[in-house]
């Protein structure tokens, strides 16, 4: 199921309630304006809507991807479907100023994007929905880049040019996680719904997944992420369509799953927190038992109403809430336990959630 087709998903999943409901509450920035406070004692935040400096002559589209480095710079990747070719990728310090932008060749496709540290060095890894996998320097320089990988269920995969916008046929990767062995898996989200595992070189180990809800299958695996926080590492990945999370062993067996998500979009853990970036107008919050902490942003009437005027409310910015989300579609945690959050509009929308107790 792609995005277009969610607001059909489940009843019983548009009004899952939280089991933490946010408590809002005001705090005053430096213009005396009040921006509001979401969350549960312990992980409360003040929500800063278009928290970024964008300059005027950079253009963007659907914000699909954010991550941050150890400096503390903050990159977006966009999708801006235009016939005029934009940098793909914007860069911004922590307090929201323009640092750089790059990836032009992106334009069109960008989608998932993550930072990485190799030995004295952190590159980016890119998803792109034009067909494409890729490894960027910090500044913008591209390392490689690879296309479908010459399987089978990749035999008829076609990939979009650069310069071109569009979303390639068969092969369409959203994001990347990372081993601490250095192998690296990739979910093909929008294309085969499979799970691909890598080595450190690029070289393809193995695949696993394919549509369907049964165990060990999948329906738009979107977002993908290593978690060691229990005894037994474990991949997880965001089973968007099918409305849970999905667990794998290293070498791609079914370990469980985590039930009661609405449409959930990626993932990133901090200490004990993950982090699910719901496309259903919320981020959740999870314990190191997966119990849910807090459903940030969430009120079950704006969802409602997301869901019922999708497509003309994303396109109307004067239309949304302080406060809350339309289609959080990614999020990640920088070193001081803030969060920033990217969503799937086609103006672009960008918060940080300063964490503030």
């Amino acid at each position: 199921m792609q995005r277009r087709q969610f607001v059909q998903s489940s009843a019983a999943a548009i009004t899952a309630a939280s089991a933490a409901s946010p408590l809002i509450l005001h705090a005053a920035d430096k213009a005396g304006r009040k921006r509001p406070v979401v969350g549960v004692d312990g992980h409360r935040y003040e929500i800063e809507h278009d928290c970024f400096e964008r300059p005027a002559h950079l253009p963007w589209g659907d914000t699909h991807g954010v991550c941050v480095d150890s400096e503390g710079l903050v990159y977006v990747k966009h999708r801006l479907m235009s016939s005029d070719p934009t940098d793909a990728i914007h860069v911004y310090d922590g307090a929201g100023r323009f640092v750089r932008s790059f990836g032009r060749e992106f334009h069109g496709g960008g989608h998932g994007i993550d930072v990485r540290s190799e030995g004295k060095e952190q590159f980016l890894y890119l998803s792109d929905l034009k067909g494409y996998i890729a490894k960027m320097t910090l500044r913008g320089e591209l390392v490689w880049r690879q296309p479908a990988p010459k399987i089978e269920i990749y035999a008829n995969a076609v990939a979009i040019p650069d310069g071109k916008v569009g979303r390639a046929k068969v092969f369409v990767p959203t994001n990347i996680a990372f081993a601490p062995n250095g192998d690296f898996y990739v979910a093909d989200g929008y294309g085969s719904h499979y799970i691909l595992h890598y080595n450190a070189a690029g070289e393809l180990i193995r695949h696993w997944g394919g549509r369907g809800a049964e165990p060990g299958k999948l329906s738009t695996p979107h977002g993908i992420w290593w978690d060691g926080r229990g005894e037994t590492p474990r991949l997880c990945v965001a089973d968007r369509a099918n409305q849970r999370l999905q667990y794998f062993t290293p070498e791609g067996e079914h370990a469980g799953f985590v039930e009661g998500l609405l449409f959930p979009a990626d993932v990133d853990i901090r200490g004990d927190v993950m982090l699910v970036p719901d496309l259903f107008a919320r981020i959740t919050l999870l314990d190191k038992d997966n119990r849910v902490i807090a459903h940030l942003g969430d009120d079950e009437a704006w969802r409602e109403q997301v869901l019922a005027n999708n497509k003309r409310l994303r396109s109307q910015p004067d239309r949304y809430r302080v406060g809350r989300f339309v289609h959080p579609h990614d999020a990640c945690f920088d070193a001081d336990g803030n969060i920033y959050v990217v969503e799937w509009v086609p103006q672009g929308r960008a918060a940080m959630l300063r964490r503030v107790g």
